[in-house]
Formats: C-alpha cells, sequence, structure tokens
C-alpha cells in the first residue's frame, strides 16, 4: 500500500521545481522501465500491479493506487522513481562521430522523439540550449520510449559549444529553410546537426556558428506546408547523413 507522503513526492515530481529539488524522475512503462534498469541510471525504487510480467523487484500496488500516481491517461502497470544522473563536465570528442543540438527546443514531446531518433541512429550525444525544456519532463522521459537510457543529453550555452567545436574543425550543419538541398551537399563523416526552436527556427547566435545551412526540400504542389515538424525534420536528416556515412 501506498502512503500519503509517497503519493504526494511522486505527484510532485510532475513539476520542475520538485524534481529539482528531490533529484528524482519518474519513468513509466514496462519497456522504459527494464531498459533504465539496465543502464547506468539508478532507480531508487519500482512500484507496478499485478499486471507487470516482467522480473524487476517491485512493491505490488493496486490499480487505484496507480491511477494516482501516473501521469499517463491510461497508466501502464510498472513506474519508477529514478535518479536524476549528475552532468558529465567533459564536452565528448566528435572526430568521428555526429551529434545533435537543439536551439531552444520548447516541445517535451519533440525533445523525447529526438531523442529516440538519435538512438535508432546511433548518435550517443544530443546538446539542448539551457532554454530548452527539460529532459526529465515526464512527457519527454515517456516519448524517448526508453532511449534515454541510452542517449546522453548535455545542457550547455550553446553558441559557446558550437563555436568550439567549430574552432576545432567540426562541421556544423544548420537544418534552416531556403538553404542548400541536403540530398546535393556534401556531407561529412563527422559533425553536428542543429535544428532550431519550433516556431522561430535557428537564432542568430546560434547561426553564426553553422558551417554547412541545409534544407529538405519540399515535393508539394502549389502551397504546401511552411516547414517540417522538427523532429520529423531531424529523422530525415539523420537518415540521409548516416545513408551518406
Amino acid at each position: 500500500m501506498l502512503s500519503k507522503a509517497q503519493i504526494k513526492l511522486i505527484r510532485s515530481l510532475q513539476n520542475k521545481k520538485f524534481r529539482k529539488e528531490t533529484g528524482l524522475f519518474v519513468a513509466e512503462g514496462k519497456k522504459l522501465v527494464e531498459d533504465i534498469a539496465g543502464s547506468s541510471i539508478k532507480i531508487e525504487h519500482t512500484y507496478a500491479t499485478s499486471r507487470y510480467t516482467g522480473t524487476l523487484q517491485h512493491t505490488l500496488i493496486t490499480e487505484d493506487e496507480l491511477s494516482q500516481i501516473s501521469t499517463l491517461t491510461t497508466p501502464q502497470a510498472i513506474l519508477a522513481l529514478c535518479r536524476i544522473p549528475e552532468s558529465e563536465g567533459a564536452l565528448p570528442v566528435l572526430t568521428n562521430d555526429f551529434a545533435i543540438a537543439l536551439d531552444d527546443m520548447r516541445d517535451p514531446g519533440n525533445l523525447g522523439t529526438i531523442i529516440r531518433i538519435a538512438d535508432w541512429f546511433g548518435i550517443n550525444h544530443i546538446f539542448c540550449s539551457d532554454e530548452s525544456v527539460e529532459v526529465f519532463n515526464p512527457k519527454t522521459v515517456q516519448a524517448t520510449m526508453g532511449s534515454i537510457a541510452r542517449v546522453m543529453v548535455h545542457y550547455v550555452h550553446l553558441s559557446d559549444v558550437l563555436a568550439k567545436y567549430k574552432h576545432e574543425g567540426i562541421p556544423v550543419y544548420g537544418a534552416m529553410l531556403h538553404a542548400k538541398n541536403v540530398y546535393e551537399e556534401t556531407l561529412t563523416q563527422n559533425g553536428i546537426l542543429v535544428i532550431g526552436n519550433e516556431a522561430n527556427g535557428i537564432s542568430e547566435n546560434v547561426a553564426r556558428c553553422v558551417t554547412h545551412s541545409i534544407s529538405i526540400p519540399s515535393y508539394a504542389k502549389n502551397s504546401g506546408p511552411e516547414s517540417l515538424n522538427a523532429a520529423v525534420a531531424s529523422a530525415v536528416l539523420c537518415a540521409e547523413i548516416k545513408r551518406r556515412k
């Protein structure tokens, strides 16, 4: 049985303030929780109903108790309290690898989906500007579908970090409208792919760090959509980058 204090704690973690104070975040669902359990992220406690069919040790709770602590419209059978990992100080070496940089990404679903995309394409690092949505937001965590356990997300002063990599000779590819067609552009074996804010694109400070501006051509007849969703654009560009590599 869950105590009132436990319910209050778990529900409070929907709020960034309390995630920061406690150093905890919530993960829900069999695949997500089991992926986290197999990673370096520490699970503090696991709660599950009789529907859970996995092997993780857990506290057995009722369906009613689960509905009180779940953020999902249809609660899954298992929920875990996880420890937010400490930030790593050193930036990754990108001699032979690609990374993704997100400039003021605000939608938690987009961030979670892009983390999942990075995982699919074997990209291990994502740089987020300090203004971007928090990776441990419940909607972001759920949207990663477990990829949060394998992709490292770094919150940085983005223009400074990109300028550093640019100075080291690392190509910085900016996804922009009316730029060079990515399918006709020469792509390198390493670099950083920059995706901008959902409404405003890449900011001026970050744009100054871009060495190659690229775009996804539209094949719509007459007047089509103005742009692609940030996560969709990330997937298309990552696929082309990896296809060339």
